[in-house]
């Protein structure tokens, strides 16, 4: 199996555990409006900010080629859709670099949406979770709020 291939395994056998409980190291917030048009109010809300999309993946685009090879495993959670968004922030990035180089393992961030029953939800796996021990958490919890406030304001 290629390894985007079995990335891409490894996210659709995950997704329905995080869905069923709360992650507090998942940021998650949903909404009764289709994929198409979250990503593209979240885009916007990116455009509007200090953060730039470096890549844009329609994952549940490229799966279904997958569907026939992978028969009763694929899709069991019944998702019309799976969208991903890569994001930086130069400013911040070199911000980050300036306290704990090793940090910069996070840039650049992502943010995924998927959609049942026409219900959107955005996931934002927090930075601040994993620079616990860091000497940049300050500077990625600013970030992590900041991306908190884009996703927020996109959905209003």
């Amino acid at each position: 199996m290629k390894p985007l291939h079995t990335l891409l395994f490894i996210i659709i056998i995950a997704l329905p555990f995080q869905l069923e409980a709360k992650n507090p190291a998942v940021y998650q917030v949903s909404i009764n409006k289709p994929i198409d048009d979250v990503y593209l109010d979240i885009q916007a809300s990116m455009n509007d900010s200090s953060f730039f999309i470096v890549k844009e993946l329609n994952i549940g685009e490229n799966l279904k080629g997958m569907a026939e090879r992978w028969g009763d495993e694929y899709n069991q959670s019944k998702l019309t859709g799976l969208r991903s968004m890569v994001f930086c922030s130069g400013w911040y990035a070199n911000q980050v670099s300036n306290k704990d180089p090793m940090m910069l393992g996070l840039c650049p961030l992502h943010l995924t949406l998927i959609e049942k029953q026409g219900q959107t939800t955005v996931l934002f796996n927090r930075p601040s979770f994993i620079a616990q021990q860091s000497t940049a958490l300050k500077v990625i919890t600013e970030i992590e709020h900041k991306v908190i406030g884009i996703i927020e304001q996109a959905l209003k």
